[in-house]
């Protein structure tokens, strides 16, 4: 089923309240479900069978997680229904589900860039105070979760962009982790040069043209001091900054700092590199540290890396915020066992369990201190300085056509289709146009 978007689209701004009415009067003009600022008081008491609609498990702990909340929960049990890898794939089946009414789909992870359109549309429910309490958890997770001063997810993870790299090369060579990119690529020279092996690869995040690709271009914008929506919520990317950002990627993979093949790149493609050794650095998500680890023979540098902060153009770079929060979808039949569920998985002990489990990036502060939690994973505190300074992605009701012109204009430029200052120009009218 084709998604109908409407005829005017509207980007939204966090810190804009203006931007954020007309969001809500526009938003909901062809919603699937019941707009946000109409929606009726939820009953969250009905139990039974539920879906859990999330991304694949790269884990493996999530069923145990299920399995667990199952057998203490005898009224209602919880299946997990696993999307592909791909974000925008997944927010097409859920917004598809949601147009059939499929009252299955009870319990959806969304990203957290997608609140905003979730809740203007009716796709998921507002979450009520009383039930789910926000204290202690990080201020940027529940933000994201907001809409209208309502909560419509429960933050059960958090990210930040992490600096994967090979210790035991840094070392070798009397080298630390850099802080810019063109220390970085100093490093790269050095180690490549002594190592003399063509199948090592520089750095390489994530280039695909989908989500990923959004983020990693937010951050080169972000740690050239740009933006791609200011402060009064409009957009901002015709910028000396922004161009600047856009610029130090398509230079990238022009002189070979990132390799050619990464331009159809996503988050899994890049661990799997880093794993079998053919990156010096990589950026990427909290989630790889425990799979890079693993000494079954599935990683070759298991042991070999370390963790630090992103790299930016003139200093320590800027990550974009990532995670998931747990929502309830407005046509799930059995909303109670939904909520019982997400209270259990947001739970302290539960996700503290989670996050030794996965390296997952917490959204309670105490998890971040825990000592249990800092011994098995020692960057645990530059993973949490990374989310606290992180910046978020444009927050918008019609965030998939926002996101889709992000895309276009950095693929195509990385591809060597445009100059980076063509297309900053072009996606500045294309910006534009959605903000209403």
């Amino acid at each position: 089923m084709t998604f109908v978007r409407p005829a005017r689209r509207v980007l939204i701004a966090a810190a804009s309240l203006t931007a954020l009415l007309a969001a809500a009067a526009c938003g909901g003009s062809s919603s699937p479900g019941t707009t946000a600022s109409s929606a009726p008081a939820v009953d969250l008491t009905k139990q039974g069978d539920t879906e859990l609609w999330t991304g694949k498990d790269t884990s493996g702990n999530l069923k145990n997680v299920v399995a667990d909340f199952n057998a203490q929960h005898p009224a209602g049990k919880v299946i997990i229904h696993e999307l592909p890898d791909n974000a925008d794939q997944q927010r097409a089946q859920m917004i598809q589900n949601t147009q059939i009414k499929n009252p299955k789909m009870g319990i959806l992870s969304m990203d957290v860039v997608w609140t905003s359109e979730f809740a203007a549309k009716g796709i998921v429910v507002p979450l009520p105070a009383e039930q789910f309490p926000t204290d202690g958890f990080l201020k940027a997770t529940v933000d994201s979760a907001t809409y209208f001063g309502k909560l419509y997810g429960m933050p059960q993870s958090s990210d930040g962009g992490l600096l994967y790299y090979r210790k035991d090369l840094l070392t070798k060579y009397n080298l630390q982790p850099p802080t810019t990119f063109d220390e970085m690529k100093a490093d790269c020279k050095t180690i490549k040069a002594g190592e003399n092996n063509p199948k090592l690869e520089c750095f390489a995040g994530q280039y695909n043209k989908y989500e990923g690709l959004t983020v990693n271009f937010a951050e080169a914008v972000n740690s050239a001091g740009g933006v791609i929506v200011d402060d009064q919520g409009k957009a901002n990317v015709n910028t000396p900054e922004a161009i600047k950002g856009l610029a130090t990627l398509t230079d990238d993979f022009k002189d070979g700092t990132i390799p050619k093949g990464a331009i159809t790149w996503q988050e899994e493609d890049g661990r799997q590199a880093f794993q079998n050794g053919t990156l010096i650095f990589h950026r990427n998500w909290g989630y790889v540290y425990n799979l890079a680890q693993k000494t079954d023979g599935s990683s070759k540098v298991a042991g070999k890396f370390d963790v630090a902060p992103l790299p930016g153009i003139t200093g320590t770079g800027v990550s974009s915020l990532g995670g998931h929060n747990q929502a309830i979808a407005t046509n799930a039949e059995n909303k109670g066992t939904a909520a019982d569920f997400i209270k259990y998985f947001t739970s302290e002990q539960v996700m503290k369990d989670n996050v030794i489990a996965t390296s997952s990036s917490a959204t309670r502060t105490t998890v971040y201190s825990d000592p249990a939690v800092v011994k098995k994973f020692p960057y645990m505190p530059i993973q949490l300085k990374s989310i606290e300074t992180a910046k978020p992605r444009p927050k918008a009701v019609e965030y998939g056509d926002v996101t889709l012109a992000i895309q276009d204009a950095a693929y195509g430029a990385l591809q060597g289709q445009t100059q980076p200052d063509a297309a900053m120009a072009s996606l500045q009218t294309k910006l534009q146009s959605l903000i209403k």
